[in-house]
């Protein structure tokens, strides 16, 4: 089926892989994140995302990326402890993965093809709504703000289903 990503792996942020089916009955939030970005400071809006909607169902997927400005230079190590230190993240990060170009991660080749607008990632923290049965459905680019009124409206959908 067209933009389900269950079948796809990742390596957490600790380098172990993971199979993305573990979120099966789950509404994910996969965002490409960058520590020394003007949008860095999304972080504490995710976060706070994570902790109103993370016990309804809510899973935020942070994917750190350097494709864009070299604004992600870090170690998986430096930066979670970056995030945890200065934004007090607490949901999930994953090992650094290229959102565009030839080497792009299969993740972002399924994300970025399967909803409006289609596409390369134009920049970091942009944000990708999956539903509880895996298929991506709503992307937003990274000036829509964690707690923007779309954003959410389309989170609570999903959880509701």
């Amino acid at each position: 089926m067209n933009g389900i990503i269950y079948d796809i792996s990742v390596k957490t942020v600790n380098g172990e892989d993971k199979q993305l089916n573990v979120y099966t009955g789950k509404v994910l939030l996969i965002v490409n994140v960058a520590s020394y970005c003007g949008y860095t400071p999304q972080y504490a809006g995710l976060e706070k995302l994570n902790q109103k909607y993370g016990a309804a169902g809510l899973e935020i997927l942070g994917f750190p990326c350097n494709d864009f400005g070299a604004q992600e230079p870090g170690t998986n190590a430096e930066i979670a402890q970056f995030c945890t230190s200065k934004f007090g993240v607490s949901f999930e990060l994953f090992d650094k993965v290229h959102a565009k170009g030839s080497q792009q991660h299969p993740l972002y080749a399924q994300l970025t093809n399967a909803v409006e607008p289609k596409g390369a990632v134009a920049w970091n923290f942009e944000k990708f709504i999956v539903s509880k049965q895996g298929e991506v459905v709503a992307r937003f680019n990274s000036s829509v703000k964690p707690d923007s009124p779309e954003l959410i409206a389309i989170i609570e959908r999903e959880l509701a289903k």
